[in-house]
C-alpha cells in the first residue's frame, strides 16, 4: 500500500467534519425556543462599576420600599384604627435602626470575605458545613418567596393603574414568572446595563413624587384621603399600647415592616462582579444602597402618615400609587408622572424578581458541590445557566403564587423568618470570626456583628410566633425537615464516595490477570452476532455462549442454528437448566462457578434489541436490564448489554450491522442512508483573517492556522511524552502533534490556538509537528 511520504502515494487531507446522530424532535424545539448551546469557553462575568453595581444588584432590595410601610399598616390598621398612622413612624423608626446595624455588620463582611460573603459562605467558614445548612435552607426558602412577592406586587403596580385587570391577578403573575424564566433559560444576564435601568428610574421618579409632595406639604396643598372607603383594610378602635393584643400587634406590624430589609445582602454576594479594588467598591455601594432604601422607606411611611393611605383588602390600589396619585394629582401632566411612576414600580419590582434567577441557581449549586443537594443542580444547561435550579425556583414560586392567589400581604407571612435568619447566621459568624482573629477596633466590630446576629435572632423568633397562624408555621415546618434532609443527603453521598475512592490496593493495577467471557443468548439472529463479534474483539481467555433452558424445544432449536452459521465456528455453547425461570438467580449461580479462581474476571454480554419506545416495553420483557442489575452485585463480574436497534432498521434509516453472506435476507439489510448531520463550526475571531483556513493548508508547506482545540490526547505515563491536539474552524480540521512534551500549560480543550509550521501527514491526515503557537483564549 501506497504511504504518505512517497511520491505516488495518495495525499493527505485535512480531517472532515464530524458527525452526529439527528437531534430529536425535543433538542430541536429546545433549540427553536432557546437559541443555539452556548460555548463554555464563552463563559465570563462582567466587571461592575459602582454606578452599574447598585443599579443591578440593588433592585431586590430598594424595591421592598414599595410595599413595606404598607404592611406595617396592614398590621396596625385591624386593631388601633387611625392612630396606625401615629405608629407608623415609630416602627418605621425601628427598621430603619435594623437596617443601619445590618449595613454595618456587612460592611465588614465585604472587607474579610472579598470574593463572596453571603450567609451560606459565612457559615461554612465559621461554624461548618452543617450549620451552613440552615443558612442554605433559609436563603433557598427567601429566594422563592422573593419571586412570588416581588412578581405578585409587580402585577399589583400595573393593577393600581388600570383596576379592571384585577381578576386575572394569578394569571398575571404567572405570566411574568412565565416570562421572567423564559428569557433567564435564554441566557439573559445579570450583570447586563440594562438591568440598572428600572433602578435609577424608580428612585429617580420616587425623589420627583417626594419633592412635589414636601412642596406641597410646605404650601397645605397636600390632600388627605377619606377614610372610610369601600374595600379598605377594616378599622380597630384605639387602645392602649400595653395590652397584650396591643403588644402582640405592634410586634407583628414590626415583623411585616421587616419584608423591607430582603435583598440586603446581595452586594455581599456578589463582591467579584466589581471592578478592582472589588472590597472597597463593593462597600461604597452597600452605604449608598442603604441609604437610598432607608431614604425610601421614610418617605413613603411618611406621605402614607401625612395623607391617611389605607391599604386595601384586594391588594390594591396599593399604598405607594396612592401617595403618587395625591402628591401628582389629577391633571394631565399630573397622570403622566402616576402613570411613569408606576411603570416604574412595576419595572423594578420585576427586576427584584429577577435577581433570584441569578442568585437562587448560584447558591443552590454551591450547596450540590458541597454536597448537600442532588448533583444535578450544580450542571449548567443549553445557554449555560444553571437550568434546572432554575425550573425548581419557579416551580415552587408558582405554586406559593397559586396557594396565596397572589396576595402580598399572604406572601409576606412566608417572607422575613428566611432573611432574618441569614442575617442572624452572618452577624453571630462574624462576630466568631472577629473574635477568633483579633485585630485593630476588634472590639468594635465584635459588638456590631453580635448585635446584628443578636437582633436578626429577635426577630425571627418574634416573626414565627405573631405570623405562625398567618402561614409562618409552613417555614418553621419545612425549615428544619429541609435541613435534615439536607444532612441525610450529605452522608449518603459521603457513603458513596467512599465505595469510589481509590485506595492504593485499588488503584496499584488495573490489569486483568485471567479474563473470559460469557454471551448470554435466547435467540440466535443479528444481535446474537454482533455480540459475539463485540466478544471476539475483547480477546478473551475463554469465550461461550450460555442459554438458561427454560424451554426445551427453543433450546433444540438455538442448538440447530448455531451450528449453521459460520459466525459462531470456535465458540463452546453451553445449555444451563433453569427450572424455576428465575433468569436472574441462573446468571449469578453461573458467575460464582465461573469466578471461583480469584485471579478470574468474567464479562457477560447481554444483546439487547431495542425497539419502539411504546410498543416495545408492551411487546418485549426487559431481561438484559434485570440480569445487569443483578449481576452488578458481584465483584469480579461486568454484565455488558450490547445493543441492537431493530426499530431502526425497520424504518429504514440506519444500518448497524453490516450484511454476511449468510446472516439474513438481503431485504433486510439494505443499504439506508444513516440520518446524520454535521455541526456548524463558527468562525473563531478577528484572529483568523491573516491565516490559512484549514482546508485550503497544504501538505509540505508552511502553514499557519488558527482553530478551536477539540480534543487533547497524551501519551501514557510510561511511553515516550507526545501531545496531539485537534483543532478545526469552519473549514475542517488539523493535528498538531507536539514531540517531547507532556502538557501544553494554559491550553485547554475549548480554547482558540493560533499554530504555525510545516504541514506533514500522519495516518492520511494532514498533521503540523512541533508548531509555534500561540493561545489567544
Amino acid at each position: 500500500m501506497a504511504t504518505a511520504w512517497q511520491d505516488d502515494a495518495p495525499k493527505p487531507s485535512v480531517m472532515a467534519e464530524h458527525v452526529h446522530p439527528k437531534d430529536p424532535l425535543l433538542y430541536t424545539i429546545k433549540r427553536k425556543l432557546l437559541g443555539a448551546p452556548l460555548n463554555r469557553h464563552t463563559l465570563s462575568h462582567q466587571r461592575l462599576s459602582k454606578r452599574f453595581g447598585l443599579g443591578i444588584l440593588s433592585s431586590d432590595c430598594i424595591s421592598s420600599s414599595a410595599y413595606g410601610s404598607e404592611q406595617i399598616l396592614i398590621a396596625l390598621l385591624p386593631v388601633f384604627g387611625l392612630a396606625a398612622f401615629s405608629l407608623l413612624m415609630p416602627m418605621t423608626a425601628v427598621v430603619l435602626v435594623i437596617l443601619l446595624i445590618v449595613t454595618l455588620s456587612y460592611h465588614n463582611v465585604i472587607s474579610v470575605y472579598s470574593k463572596t460573603g453571603g450567609a451560606y459562605f459565612v457559615s461554612r467558614r465559621n461554624f461548618g458545613p452543617v450549620v451552613a445548612q440552615v443558612a442554605a435552607v433559609a436563603l433557598i426558602l427567601d429566594y422563592v418567596v422573593t419571586l412570588a412577592i416581588q412578581s405578585a406586587a409587580g402585577v399589583a403596580a400595573i393593577i393600581s393603574t388600570f383596576p379592571e385587570l384585577n381578576p386575572w391577578k394569578v394569571e398575571m403573575t404567572l405570566a411574568v414568572i412565565v416570562l421572567l424564566t423564559y428569557g433567564n433559560l435564554r441566557g439573559v444576564k445579570e450583570a447586563g446595563k440594562a438591568f440598572a435601568l428600572p433602578t435609577y428610574f424608580f428612585v429617580g421618579s420616587m425623589a420627583i413624587v417626594f419633592t412635589v409632595g414636601i412642596y406641597r406639604d410646605i404650601m397645605g396643598t397636600l390632600p388627605t384621603l377619606p377614610t372610610n372607603v369601600e374595600g379598605a383594610v377594616p378599622f380597630g378602635n384605639e387602645q392602649g399600647l400595653l395590652t397584650f393584643a396591643a403588644i402582640f400587634t405592634l410586634l407583628r406590624a414590626f415583623a411585616n415592616g421587616g419584608s423591607s430589609l430582603t435583598g440586603l445582602e446581595a452586594i455581599s454576594d456578589g463582591v467579584m462582579l466589581f471592578k478592582t479594588p472589588e472590597h472597597v467598591n463593593a462597600r461604597r455601594t452597600l452605604i449608598i444602597m442603604s441609604c437610598i432604601l432607608g431614604s425610601l422607606v421614610l418617605g413613603v411611611s411618611w406621605f402614607a402618615h401625612r395623607i391617611y393611605a389605607l391599604p386595601y383588602e384586594s391588594g390594591t390600589p396599593t399604598v405607594i400609587s396612592q401617595i403618587a396619585r395625591s402628591v401628582l394629582g389629577d391633571g394631565a401632566i399630573g397622570n403622566i408622572f402616576f402613570i411613569l411612576v408606576q411603570a416604574a414600580t412595576m419595572l423594578i419590582l420585576f427586576a427584584g424578581a429577577n435577581t433570584t434567577f441569578s442568585a437562587f441557581p448560584i447558591l443552590v449549586n454551591f450547596v450540590a458541590s458541597d454536597g448537600f443537594l442532588p448533583r444535578w443542580l450544580a450542571k449548567r444547561g443549553h445557554r449555560l445557566n444553571f437550568s434546572n435550579g432554575i425550573l425548581v425556583l419557579v416551580f415552587f414560586a408558582s405554586i406559593l403564587v397559586v396557594v396565596t392567589r397572589s396576595s402580598v400581604e399572604h406572601l409576606v407571612a412566608y417572607y422575613a423568618i428566611g432573611v432574618f435568619t441569614a442575617f442572624t447566621l452572618t452577624g453571630l459568624g462574624m462576630a466568631k470570626h472577629t473574635h477568633t482573629h483579633r485585630g485593630e477596633k476588634w472590639k468594635l466590630r465584635f459588638g456590631i456583628h453580635l448585635l446584628s446576629g443578636s437582633i436578626s435572632l429577635i426577630v425571627v423568633i418574634v416573626f414565627a410566633i405573631v405570623k405562625f397562624t398567618a402561614g409562618a408555621w409552613v417555614i418553621v415546618l419545612i425549615g428544619p425537615i429541609m435541613v435534615i434532609g439536607l444532612i441525610r443527603l450529605n452522608k449518603r453521598y459521603q457513603a458513596e464516595n467512599s465505595v469510589l475512592d481509590i485506595t492504593p490496593q485499588r488503584g496499584s493495577s488495573a490489569n486483568i490477570t485471567r479474563h473470559d467471557v460469557a454471551v448470554l443468548i435466547d435467540n440466535v439472529d443479528l444481535a446474537t452476532i454482533g455480540a459475539i463479534r463485540y466478544a471476539r474483539s475483547l480477546k478473551p481467555r475463554n469465550l461461550s455462549a450460555v442459554h438458561f433452558v427454560i424451554d426445551d424445544r427453543k433450546a433444540d432449536e438455538i442448538r440447530e442454528a448455531w451450528d449453521k452459521y459460520s459466525a459462531f465456528d470456535g465458540i463452546t455453547l453451553e445449555f444451563i437448566d433453569c427450572p424455576d425461570r428465575r433468569l436472574a438467580n441462573a446468571a449469578i449461580e453461573y458467575s460464582l462457578r465461573e469466578t471461583e479462581s480469584p485471579d478470574v474476571e468474567l464479562t457477560l454480554l447481554l444483546p439487547r434489541r431495542s425497539y419502539s419506545r411504546f410498543l416495545g416495553r408492551l411487546l418485549h420483557d426487559q431481561t438484559a436490564e434485570s440480569i445487569a442489575s443483578a449481576i452488578a452485585q458481584l465483584d469480579r463480574v461486568v454484565a455488558t448489554i450490547v445493543p441492537f436497534d431493530v426499530e431502526k432498521i425497520l424504518d429504514g434509516k440506519v444500518r448497524l450491522v453490516p450484511a454476511t453472506d449468510e446472516q439474513a435476507p438481503a431485504s433486510a439489510l439494505a443499504p439506508a442512508k444513516p440520518q446524520f448531520e454535521s455541526p456548524v463550526y463558527e468562525p473563531v475571531g478577528h484572529h483568523a483573517k491573516s491565516a490559512t483556513k484549514i482546508g485550503a493548508i497544504q501538505w509540505r508547506k508552511r502553514a499557519e492556522v488558527v482553530g478551536r482545540v477539540t480534543g487533547i490526547r497524551v501519551a501514557p505515563k510510561k511511553s515516550s511524552p507526545q501531545v496531539e491536539i485537534e483543532i478545526w474552524d469552519e473549514t475542517g480540521g488539523v493535528r498538531l502533534q507536539f514531540i517531547g512534551r507532556r502538557e501544553i500549560a494554559g491550553l485547554e480543550v475549548g480554547s482558540t490556538l493560533k499554530a504555525e509550521g510545516m504541514v506533514g501527514e500522519q495516518d492520511g491526515k494532514l498533521t503540523i509537528l512541533n508548531p509555534s503557537y500561540e493561545i489567544i483564549k
